[in-house]
């Protein structure tokens, strides 16, 4: 499809589901996404997964570029509030060259979820998430993150997939075909029954299913706990797509920074999705978590 103008899709209202409820994280600290624990922080509810509300831009996505979404595409956002399950989100998209665009969430009171970019093609350094990393400025003093080390790398010593039947471990509780059951934007190709109407001939995961294949096991960076933390930014980017249900990857990981605002401190992770059969790079994934202050005793900043 071609642009002269700028062109805005503007998806549903839908209405998206809770699935970290049952979510274990590392001994010692607690989910953000259980109710007790959000309520201790002062949040307004156990929020929903960022990454849940990915797939709504995907038929957006389709409309510009097509199968390439499916095979080049990159989701590129930065997390400005909460949704809890009953809420209402609707997605946006708004193309600012051939290949390249703006996209938007909001809830249906009118607040912005999330902004960022999508685009199709080789990767580049102009992304949403890539150039709050590029901002990230000294943070002083940290009291949580004070063992991690930029530039640090840590391979899984084993495979990983996207598993059709079964739960993905402690951290995502839930199985690809529960996802799909409750997912916001079903699509055939995502299912072995219509996997066989797709250009591969195999079920492919979805944009919002990647990020469980990258963290479904927790990357050991020495995170001092008690404490608890949230999906601050996050970018899923197929560079050889896509990927595929039932099929083994290995994950390489790299600390990309650290940093600190008022209420976190906070760390970014580059992961490497690499075909385990091929060697072949399938898709990166770039994550800003941030571990809030007020869950780690002691703290000298917490609850200002």
């Amino acid at each position: 499809m071609q642009f002269s103008t700028q062109v805005t899709i503007t998806g549903p209202w839908r209405s998206p589901a809770q699935m970290l409820v049952e979510q274990e994280v590392r001994a010692g600290e607690r989910s953000v996404h259980d109710p007790a624990t959000a309520g201790a922080l002062g949040l307004a509810g156990a929020p929903i997964e960022g990454p849940t509300h990915f797939s709504q831009f995907d038929p957006l996505a389709v409309v510009l570029w097509g199968d390439r979404w499916f095979t080049s595409g990159c989701l590129s956002a930065h997390f400005r509030t909460m949704v809890v399950e009953g809420q209402q989100v609707q997605a946006a998209l708004t193309t600012d060259g051939e290949r390249t665009a703006g996209i938007g969430a909001s809830r249906d009171d009118g607040t912005p979820v999330l902004t960022g970019t999508a685009s199709v093609g080789q990767p580049g350094a102009g992304s949403e998430v890539r150039r709050r990393l590029d901002r990230v400025a000294d943070p002083g003093e940290l009291f949580i993150l004070d063992r991690l080390e930029v530039g640090a790398v840590s391979a899984d010593p084993e495979p990983v997939r996207i598993r059709r039947g079964e739960p993905h471990g402690p951290l995502y509780p839930f199985s690809l075909d529960g996802k799909l059951a409750r997912i916001t934007e079903p699509h055939p190709w995502y299912t072995d029954e219509g996997a066989a109407t797709s250009p591969w001939g195999r079920a492919i995961v979805p944009m919002e299913m990647i990020s469980v294949l990258a963290h479904q096991r927790p990357v050991p960076w020495p995170v001092r706990s008690p404490s608890t933390a949230l999906f601050l930014d996050l970018e899923v980017q197929l560079v050889a797509g896509p990927v595929f249900a039932e099929h083994d990857y290995r994950l390489e990981h790299r600390l990309e920074g650290v940093g600190a605002s008022r209420r976190t401190e906070s760390y970014w992770t580059s992961t490497r999705i690499v075909d385990a059969a091929t060697g072949d790079l399938a898709a990166t994934t770039l994550l800003h978590v941030g571990v809030f202050k007020d869950s780690y005793a002691g703290h000298p900043d917490a609850a200002r």
